[in-house]
């Protein structure tokens, strides 16, 4: 049974996603049977490579959005998941961490890489699109620092980054995050616990 996870590491509706996600696989029965495997969607694969800009300011520049209206609510609920939860943080191009999360998943440390981001982006609004700071972030996931060096210094896993992007297109994924229960049964959204289990039950019962 395999799960596909789209999604994009400065989405903070991703980042409640996986929480729910990883709580709901925590109390599956036959968790050790499940595969997960993330995929890389970017929500905006224009942004300028290397430059960076305050989140709130980008809201409120491009959807005039005031700090509460912009980030308030899904704040509160990653609080509510026991999720840190900083609004002072940068945005910028994700490719190069996708790739480095393709790098971690090569050598088995994707999801431990995906949660060390996370936190350090949402809880400590680390500059992660700093090569330096994210091979440091990546070294707590159990990484070579040295290794991310040298995939961030190459195109190294960009082919693989585009293919996730392609497939997200063919299935018509524009929004994230977006799972995809055993091939079939797509879900849509940070949803709450229970309906991840529900999804979960589906896949194993050969419903999804």
């Amino acid at each position: 049974m395999r799960v596909d996870i789209w999604s994009d590491v400065v989405c903070p509706w991703c980042y409640l996603g996986k929480a729910r996600f990883d709580k709901a696989l925590a109390g599956f029965p036959a968790r050790g049977e499940v595969e997960v495997v993330y995929r890389s969607f970017e929500l905006d694969p224009g942004w300028p490579a290397g430059q960076t800009m305050p989140i709130l300011d980008m809201l409120a520049s491009k959807y005039r959005l005031s700090p509460a209206a912009a980030e308030g609510r899904v704040a509160g609920l990653a609080r509510d998941e026991g999720l840190g939860f900083r609004t002072d943080r940068m945005l910028g191009n994700t490719f190069d961490i996708h790739r480095v999360l393709h790098l971690g998943r090569a050598q088995g440390f994707q999801h431990a890489l995906l949660d060390a981001i996370y936190h350090a982006y949402f809880a400590e609004a680390q500059p992660v699109f700093d090569p330096e700071t994210l091979a440091t972030v990546a070294a707590t996931a159990g990484l070579d620092p040295a290794d991310v060096q040298q995939t961030l210094a190459g195109d190294d896993f960009a082919d693989e980054v585009r293919g996730d992007e392609r497939q997200a297109r063919e299935l018509q994924i524009s929004g994230v995050p977006f799972f995809v229960f055993g091939g079939r049964l797509g879900v849509s959204g940070a949803q709450p616990v229970a309906a991840f289990t529900e999804a979960l039950g589906q896949m194993a019962s050969g419903q999804g």
